[in-house]
């Protein structure tokens, strides 16, 4: 199950993302920290992970460096952002 979400967002990169302006204000890009969170805790966690990262971006939000956390959680990540 984990792998076709995978092949989804991977897609998603290739075909839809290219017709719209970047516009991501996270490092990883939100589609890239889903296959990440995918591959790291399963396709239940990592699709909530992923989904709550969705969640989070929004135009009023700071952005910066958010990695996926080792341990499953569905806040921003509290590491160092420089």
């Amino acid at each position: 199950m984990g792998q076709l979400l995978i092949i989804v967002v991977r897609s998603y990169q290739r075909f839809v993302s290219p017709l719209f302006p970047p516009s991501c204000r996270y490092y990883p890009t939100c589609s890239n920290y889903m296959v990440q969170a995918l591959k790291k805790h399963g396709a239940f966690k990592g699709t909530l992970m992923g989904i709550a990262r969705l969640l989070r971006c929004h135009p009023f939000v700071r952005g910066g460096y958010d990695p996926v956390p080792d341990h499953f959680s569905l806040k921003r990540s509290q590491r160092d952002t420089k």
